[in-house]
């Protein structure tokens, strides 16, 4: 058996949505005014491989699904909220769900929603991994980061030790041709066996986070 790669992160939704080579994955904003928002994420074959629904399709805010090509659910993605008294401050937090095979949801993953969006400050955020022992061992180190901006999209997501398993990218071509401030296509560039489907989820999050795509009109 080969040496496992650097850049590989446990998958989180399924390694089925892995691949042995780096992946450019082209996504893609869909109108809120024709079919209520949300992207399709495709490859450079064009195949659809993931699609994201927000609050202008699901109805409910805070509240992202990510299915796969074939429209099987692969993430529920919700925004939570807590409050701690002794600081008198309100936290509010994202969850992504994945699912057993027989339906059932399991936390899988854990977003704190930064105050102020700092990423566009070039800041960072912590994701926090969920996983049975056997997926995850209890002496490794479950999260990985964001930074960056994500807005500009420039930003990069790193696993627990630094290293880079994904990052967003302008598409160059498309902005000579429409102009520099497109943010409909944009690129994720995915590293070799990292969970592209657990990526995709996270990019949700952000788009959400930044007043995109999949937030409510």
């Amino acid at each position: 058996m080969g040496a496992r790669s650097s850049h590989t992160v446990d998958p989180v939704v399924s390694r089925r949505y892995s691949s042995e080579s780096e992946s450019v994955l082209v996504v893609r904003r869909r109108p809120s005014m024709v079919n209520g928002g949300g992207f399709v994420v495709s490859n450079s074959k064009q195949q659809v491989l993931f699609r994201v629904d927000g609050c202008g399709v699901l109805g409910t805010k805070g509240k992202i699904l990510l299915r796969n090509g074939d429209g099987d659910d692969l993430l529920l993605i919700r925004k939570m909220g807590g409050i701690v008294q002794a600081l008198n401050m309100v936290h509010k937090k994202w969850e992504g769900f994945g699912y057993d095979k027989d339906g059932t949801e399991r936390l899988v993953f854990t977003l704190k929603d930064p105050k102020d969006s700092c990423l566009v400050h070039n800041g960072s955020i912590i994701i926090l991994v969920h996983g049975k022992p056997k997926i995850i061992p209890t002496n490794h180190n479950n999260y990985v980061e964001i930074n960056g901006s994500f807005a500009e999209r420039a930003c990069n997501i790193m696993n627990s030790d630094g290293r880079p398993i994904a990052k967003v990218r302008r598409d160059k071509e498309m902005e000579e041709m429409v102009g520099d401030n497109n943010k409909d296509l944009y690129h994720v560039i995915v590293k070799p066996n990292v969970d592209q489907a657990f990526i995709i989820g996270l990019i949700a999050i952000l788009d959400y986070i930044h007043g995109e795509s999949t937030i409510c009109c």
